[in-house]
């Protein structure tokens, strides 16, 4: 059964285990930086039987610990939330969906399709503003210091717009879906939402995600957060339907089989959200390949935004230097987007990774990122707008420190920031630091 939004929720028994209970192991190789002092810190040769085990753990601890009134599995519709739905099947009182309005309409359905084939009662959220008017610069900052004054975007968004469309596409209707079931409630009243998040998806994954994550009157919940990919190929092998025949309609083809969404299979991905913050080269002619129903809209936004003279008016790319960057929103970066993430040396301007790792501040980034790309390039003597060369050619030259053997002034070798002397023809070792005595002076 499909809802609008509800103000209903199923009370939950908020009996359960003691969530200090773990399984045994041994702590060896890395351990994810947000992950209980009593997590094993490697999965990698723990059996399924004791991921699931652990799963479990972890849900019996977030009802044991918080006074839980809903408890909701959120199904983007990708193979990693499916089976998270699949795993805790009776543990949840309804399934929640975020239709962003800008997706492969493939997705939401099989979503509504799996909801009704195993009697979930499934919320289907979409946001309050729309994607095109996102773009357009139609929707009007409301908090801040550019409330009431300022659109919270303009045009399409690249990595430094993702923030603001999550906010504005996902965060937003799943906060209000919270505030309809708990009020004002939020000390005595809690939901939980399920996901899907785990360690080995990625590199961000593994460095934000945690099984429990309390935040106000949302309990943020990954039962799955440490299962490795070994563990998720051999429950799909255990539970999807591999036989040689004529699949029924998401591989639902036996009682408790694991769906499969056909969109997945195509672009690798769930495709519930297509804001293009993160796209990848060629990402839209591939949506255009598998389901040009889902990219005209995309094309004809492009064409609406070109006409406006919007400058970052093509889907998929970073805008120009000087977009307005929203409306000093701090909202989560997204949650709920495992896909998220630019690929190993593409896309984004270091500098904005910088932002994301905290190195430089809003303002330094906005300041730096004033130079357009080809004056970078240019003062780099190269062609790569990415390239750390443009900036180094406009900061002072560093103070060569003489070579500790010859005290020849030293020189920046082909390594970079590694000193190198042209007499001794060597690495210079560790450039010795003057000591000093109790009284303050240089030692002998």
């Amino acid at each position: 059964m499909t809802d609008t939004l509800t103000t209903e929720a199923a009370p939950v028994d908020v009996t359960g285990e003691d969530p200090g209970v773990t399984p045994a192991g041994t702590d060896i190789g890395r351990r994810p930086p947000k992950a209980a002092p009593e997590e094993a810190a490697d999965w990698a040769g723990r059996s399924l039987d004791d991921a699931i085990a652990r799963s479990f753990e972890i849900i019996d601890g977030v009802m044991a610990s918080f006074p839980i009134v809903g408890t909701y599995w959120l199904f983007s519709g990708g193979n990693d939330s499916v089976i998270l739905g699949h795993l805790l099947r009776g543990r949840y009182d309804g399934v929640l969906h975020v239709n962003t309005g800008t997706g492969v309409p493939e997705t939401s359905q099989h979503v509504r399709d799996v909801a009704a084939a195993w009697g979930e009662r499934l919320h289907e959220l979409r946001p309050k503003n729309s994607y095109a008017d996102l773009v357009m610069g139609r929707v009007i900052a409301a908090t801040g210091p550019n409330a009431g004054k300022r659109a919270v975007w303009r045009g399409f968004p690249g990595p430094p717009g993702h923030r603001v469309m999550y906010r504005h596409l996902k965060d937003e209707p799943l906060m209000r879906f919270r505030r309809s079931v708990v009020g004002t409630h939020g000390r005595t009243r809690k939901v939980a939402f399920l996901g899907g998040m785990r360690w080995a998806e990625s590199d961000r994954r593994w460095r934000n995600a945690e099984a429990v994550d309390p935040d106000g009157a949302i309990v943020w919940t990954s039962p799955l957060v440490h299962w490795t990919n070994e563990h998720m190929k051999e429950y799909r092998s255990l539970h999807r339907c591999s036989r040689d025949h004529t699949h029924a309609l998401h591989r639902l083809c036996f009682d408790g089989a694991l769906p499969l969404n056909e969109v997945t299979e195509h672009l690798h991905m769930s495709a519930e959200c297509l804001c293009g913050a993160y796209a990848k080269p060629g990402e839209l002619e591939e949506i255009e390949f598998f389901y040009p129903h889902a990219a005209e809209p995309l094309r004809a936004l492009e064409r609406e935004a070109n006409a406006a003279g919007i400058e970052g008016c093509r889907w998929g790319r970073k805008p120009p230097p000087g977009t307005p960057d929203g409306d000093g929103e701090q909202g989560p970066g997204g949650r709920l987007c495992s896909s998220c993430e630019l690929a190993p040396g593409e896309g984004a301007d270091p500098l904005d990774r910088w932002l994301e790792l905290g190195l430089i501040t809003a303002e330094q980034h906005a300041d730096l990122t004033g130079v357009p790309a080809e004056v970078r390039a240019s003062v780099a003597g190269s062609a790569a707008p990415s390239d750390f060369g443009w900036l180094s050619a406009l900061l002072p030259p560093p103070v060569a420190p003489a070579c500790p053997q010859c005290r020849t002034p030293m020189a920046l070798g082909a390594i970079p920031l590694l000193w190198e002397c042209p007499r001794c023809e060597h690495p210079a070792a560790p450039v010795p630091q003057p000591t000093h005595d109790e009284g303050g002076r240089k030692a002998a």
